[in-house]
């Protein structure tokens, strides 16, 4: 088994071969769909929130953690 590599517009569900794969593709294959998110592709970064923004939205819990005060933070 080997891959190839192409991106492709998915049309009323049917993605079209690349011309210079036609002939040599005419077999069952496996495929693996990666779906590029529209915003994220833009952005130049990876799709969903980054981590700051999943920390923000979720903050961790841990035992007997308590954070610095702005003098201790200066401190060092």
């Amino acid at each position: 088994m080997y891959a190839v590599e192409f991106r492709a517009k998915v049309k009323n569900g049917i993605i079209e071969l690349p011309k210079k794969f036609k002939d040599s593709i005419t077999d069952t294959v496996k495929v693996i769909i990666l779906k590029e998110d529209a915003t994220a592709h833009e952005a130049g970064k990876k799709a969903g929130p980054d981590m700051i923004e999943r920390l923000l939205a979720s903050p961790l819990e841990i035992k007997g953690f308590h954070p610095l005060k702005r003098d201790e933070i200066y401190a060092r």
